[in-house]
């Protein structure tokens, strides 16, 4: 047995930590001498204290640490854990977001002045045959999310669909959302094919006039092509947004590692004033 202060050198946390752990009920000492009060630990406690460590480490409550241990062995703690990577990948991502973000403005700074220029094309888009698979989802950092489920249900449904290369996102709503996104992923193909839901087939509406332009480099600069529409749009006062709008990415994470490089399209819906 070791006194709480040799078992806090032993094992690297402090004593006000372990008291803490004893207090919530998730690490109470091995035993408790009745004469001097003193907390005394045994070397068979250490993997139960690894594990409380390792989950406070990865973000898990004083609660969920406590679920965590009552069922570490068996599927719940492994789907847990997988949920628990999921959620860390996204902050990860967050961070990244706001990392490159910094770069950006910082690289604005130093050449100031130079502006990215944006040059609007108007085209037409045709109708055309899709597979698409469209949900509510909590943000649009979920986008790629949603792209891994389209291609996992093809895989699933049919390894002959007569699919193309070519594949856009449609955004439903009507404003910028922080969450509860209405997106719609789909992938053009060949011709009309059966599929099981969530999977749908439908052509897609033809636009008469959609507002072009290429955004290259991270998505964050996807925001100041918006911007950048804003002023256009000021300056071409025969036209004003209708409907909703869509994005392609040519370049994206899964044939690109640098975000620097990537390349998306942005489309937005115009009508006359």
């Amino acid at each position: 047995m070791f006194k709480i202060g040799e078992f806090s050198k032993l094992t690297q946390v402090s004593i006000r930590m372990l008291r803490y752990y004893d207090e919530n009920n998730l690490l109470k000492p091995a035993k408790t001498d009745p004469f001097t009060g003193y907390r005394l630990y045994s070397v068979e406690q250490i993997p139960r204290l690894q594990k409380i460590i390792f989950l406070r480490d990865i973000g898990y409550t004083v609660a969920e640490i406590a679920i965590a241990l009552k069922n570490w062995s068996g599927d719940f703690m492994a789907d847990q854990l997988k949920k628990k990577q999921i959620e860390v990948r996204r902050e990860l991502e967050e961070q990244q977001q706001k990392l490159r973000r910094i770069e950006t403005a910082l690289d604005s700074i130093k050449n100031k002045g130079t502006e990215i220029r944006y040059n609007f094309t108007i085209k037409q888009i045709p109708s055309y045959p899709v597979i698409s698979l469209r949900r509510v989802i909590p943000d649009y950092f979920c986008e790629e999310l949603l792209w891994q489920e389209l291609t996992a249900l093809i895989n699933e449904q049919s390894s002959i669909l007569p699919l193309t290369e070519q594949c856009f996102a449609v955004y439903h709503d009507n404003e910028y959302k922080e969450a509860d996104v209405d997106v719609e992923v789909c992938v053009v193909i060949a011709r009309e094919a059966d599929v099981v839901e969530p999977l749908r087939f439908r052509m897609t509406e033809s636009v008469e006039m959609m507002a072009s332009t290429m955004v290259y480099g991270p998505y964050e600069n996807i925001s100041t092509a918006y911007c950048a529409l804003a002023y256009w749009l000021t300056e071409h006062a025969g036209y004003k947004m209708k409907g909703i709008n869509r994005q392609i990415c040519h370049r994206g994470p899964w044939n690109e590692e640098n975000p620097a490089h990537y390349l998306t399209e942005i489309q937005i819906e115009l009508e006359n004033n």
